[in-house]
């Protein structure tokens, strides 16, 4: 369970800025009003106190009231949307797209690990709507395949990596290692979380090349005003 609950805390409190940005928005009227923009995104200075209220949620009670918390909490959030703006634009250039059904299939997975009723109580615990919470998951998985597409070409696992693995795992348990008698499953737990640990090598220089594609707009004038306020 609280595997899960982190599931819907991380689409909720990270990915709810995505709502806001995961589709093309007019121009708004009054130029200072835009905080951050990438090519034809826009997110607001409304969007972000929004986003913000909800990320509130994830710190524990009084933390920040200590200005220096506070200030460093906004420049992290203001630092994802404006990730999160990048890689749509990123699947949007490289045509990148999740089918409803693939959404629906998740979702069924998600809600299925939930007593009945409870899954919707998270929901409100939060004070964010089931649909808002439905896009959020739907970017979330947009970004993930996004990066599987980008970096899978990149990871290379060998046969060397997974028996190290599989020496230093059972070594920390004090097991012997038989690697003849290895399990087909247990090959494939390794090799996802070395893929995993692997992605999370290259994500940082990757984003980094992303970032450079785009041009990222940050309305100073405004973001000083939040950071003060």
């Amino acid at each position: 369970m609280n595997y899960l609950k982190k599931i819907i805390t991380l689409a909720v409190l990270l990915l709810t800025v995505c709502v806001l940005t995961s589709c093309p928005k007019p121009e708004p009227k009054d130029q200072d009003e835009y905080l951050i923009r990438v090519g034809q995104r826009v997110v607001t200075v409304l969007d972000f106190h929004k986003a913000f209220e909800i990320a509130e949620a994830a710190f524990p009670h009084n933390v920040l009231q200590d200005s220096s918390v506070l200030k460093e909490a906004k420049k992290r959030l203001l630092n994802q949307m404006t990730e999160e703006m990048v890689l749509l634009e990123r699947a949007k250039e490289l045509g990148v797209s999740i089918l409803e059904s693939e959404l629906d299939k998740n979702i069924a997975q998600i809600k299925s690990d939930y007593p009945e009723g409870v899954f919707e109580e998270l929901l409100l615990e939060y004070a964010v709507s089931y649909e808002s919470w439905k896009k959020g998951l739907k970017t979330r998985m947009l970004i993930e395949k996004l990066i599987e597409k980008e970096l899978s070409a990149r990871i290379v696992i060998t046969a060397d990596d997974i028996s190290r693995y599989y020496e230093e795992y059972y070594k920390a348990s004090n097991v012997k290692p038989d690697l003849a008698n290895r399990s087909k499953d247990l090959n494939e737990k390794i090799v996802k979380h070395l893929r995993r640990k692997k992605i999370e090598e290259i994500y940082k220089s990757w984003i980094e090349e992303i970032h450079k594609r785009f041009h990222i707009e940050i309305n100073e004038k405004q973001w000083d005003k939040i950071l003060s306020s």
